[in-house]
């Protein structure tokens, strides 16, 4: 926060804390403490910061409510007032929707119940004088939207400009990820400690993405396109003020660190807002067993037999889940080198099923079971798993409120505009393959992947989002023709099974992938080894096919 209010000019300063991990997080704080539910690394770094985003001018838009957005508000007074400063404070709420759960028909055992709201609710409160802004669950991109809408004077039916602006939104709001931070071809810069980025926005929903000077990392069409890419799923990317095209944005250079945003098209949002759903899912715990040297695949099955016969009957967890991690190398010149893992995760809705009896089992075949038995550390007791899901609510059945400075509520209302439900489930242009000219490649070479794309990925709940695009025109022509739904679950066979929709985006020579149900029940039910799927792109893109020599 301080590197971005001293590194150069700035009007607004946005900071997105809320993840749909962090959601569960903050819920169980609350159940400890009914005064938390918000995100108190805001409040330290604003207890450094306050004085001098005031002294510049700086106004301040933060997700960190969470849970509790008038408690942090509240929270955000104290500090300042003992710090001698009087800010104007104001906070958006009405996306908790726990208190009205049954009304809503949502399920019984909810930990959080949250809508994702929109940009105009920050808009009001800065209209209404607020230095700072502390909202709950909005969308990422709305904390730059707002200060937009609040500035330009936009209103529901300028789409392209909103468009734009959650373009530029959704760019800012992973931060370094924009400036090199998690890139695929992160040698070509100095990506140690990348610097944060920043919107240059225009009237018409154009910006110039951009850093502070002589911070670290680089703002590219690469860097750009990669965070694009990320976590989005399909050409539509809704929203409750807009649905962005993100098929119509261009991206050109601008000068160094300087990358240009413009041609997006806005549709009508969809009628509904999306909520997402927290709950404890259940226990679960996992056991670690090592396997050095000969015999590894021998090994992992004795243990895993040993293991599963010794668990008595009437305490056996409700699923076990084995997973061998070959990380052994022949002749290792280590021992750790010559070590393979094999990972017992086990889940039950009762505690004691995933707990002691765990560690009794695994302490029996201590002495007792395949050579050079042991384990990573003791098993543990177990912990609490929580669940996500989204659902889907009338935007009209939610309270989205503007809490001014001075103590006014003003309500918000709900996009004037909807589109059909024909227009939101409609098939996604750019499904079929490109129509591109097949002819002769040329000699081909087996080679990873990643020598000529690069990927983003992450996670929407329980699917999996994974974006790929080619460096260059030549690269893309093939990359489109080539990197099939078939080819990828050839190449990434846990998505052998899975549905997994392509779409096409020529503007970005992307392609994005959504694979439905491959993190099970969301990141906090730690589904598979990479719960949030942070790593799937680098995956695929060390995986091996046939390239033309041309590209390599």
């Amino acid at each position: 926060m301080r590197e971005m209010l001293t590194g150069g000019p700035l009007d607004v300063l946005t900071g997105d804390y809320l993840a749909e991990l962090t959601m569960l997080i903050l819920a169980r704080d609350r159940l400890k403490d009914p005064s938390l539910g918000y995100a108190r690394t805001f409040l330290r770094q604003l207890e450094e910061c306050l004085g001098l985003a005031l002294e510049r001018g700086v106004r301040i838009v933060v997700n960190a409510g969470g849970l509790n957005p008038a408690r942090l508000a509240d929270a955000v007074r104290e500090l300042a007032k003992s710090q001698g400063l009087d800010p104007a404070v104001g906070h958006v709420e009405g996306d908790d929707l726990l208190p009205r759960r049954r009304e809503l028909g949502l399920p019984d055992g909810l930990l959080a119940a949250n809508a994702y709201l929109g940009a105009f609710g920050i808009a009001e409160c800065l209209r209404g004088g607020a230095d700072v802004v502390v909202t709950g669950r909005v969308t990422d991109a709305a904390l730059v939207v707002g200060p937009a809408v609040a500035h330009f004077g936009w209103d529901a039916g300028d789409l392209d400009a909103l468009a734009g602006a959650v373009v530029a939104g959704h760019v800012l709001e992973c931060g370094a990820q924009a400036t090199g931070g998690n890139y695929a071809f992160f040698r070509d810069h100095d990506v140690t400690r990348p610097g944060f980025p920043l919107a240059e926005l225009r009237a018409d929903g154009s910006s110039v993405i951009t850093k502070h000077p002589g911070t670290g990392g680089a703002v590219t069409v690469g860097t750009v396109t990669a965070q694009l890419l990320y976590e989005t799923g399909g050409p539509r990317y809704l929203g409750p003020d807009v649905t962005a095209r993100l098929d119509t944005v261009r991206l050109t250079g601008d000068g160094p660190d300087r990358v240009r945003i413009d041609g997006v098209r806005g549709e009508a949002p969809p009628a509904t807002l999306k909520a997402g759903l927290n709950r404890l899912g259940g226990h679960r715990n996992e056991v670690v067993f090592v396997l050095t040297g000969l015999d590894i695949e021998a090994k992992a099955a004795l243990a895993r037999r040993q293991f599963e016969e010794g668990l008595a009957p009437e305490r056996r967890p409700a699923e076990l889940r084995w997973t061998l991690a070959r990380t052994d190398h022949a002749d290792a010149a280590t021992e750790e080198a010559a070590s393979a893992l094999l990972r017992l995760t086990v889940r039950d809705g009762d505690p004691a099923r995933v707990g002691r009896e765990l560690g009794r089992v695994a302490v029996e075949m201590g002495l007792a079971g395949y050579p050079g038995f042991h384990l990573t550390a003791p098993p543990g007791p177990g912990a609490p798993y929580g669940v996500f899901e989204a659902a889907y609510i009338a935007a009209g059945e939610v309270g989205h409120t503007a809490v001014l400075p001075d103590g006014r509520r003003v309500t918000v209302p709900p996009a004037p505009v909807t589109a059909t439900a024909t227009a939101t489930t409609q098939e996604e242009p750019g499904e079929e393959e490109a129509e591109e000219e097949r002819g002769d490649p040329g000699p081909t070479r087996r080679a990873p992947l990643g020598l000529v794309a690069g990927a983003r990925s992450g996670d929407k709940g329980g699917d999996a989002n994974l974006g790929v695009w080619a460096r260059d025109e030549p690269g893309w022509r093939w990359l489109s023709r080539t990197l099939t739904t078939e080819l990828l679950r050839e190449l990434l066979p846990e998505t052998a099974e899975l549905p997994i929709a392509r779409h096409l985006l020529p503007n970005l020579r992307a392609i994005d992938f959504t694979i439905t149900g491959l993190l099970g029940e969301g990141v906090a039910a730690q589904h598979r080894f990479d719960p949030q799927a942070k790593a799937l792109g680098e995956w695929l893109r060390s995986r091996r096919l046939d390239i033309p020599e041309a590209l390599l």
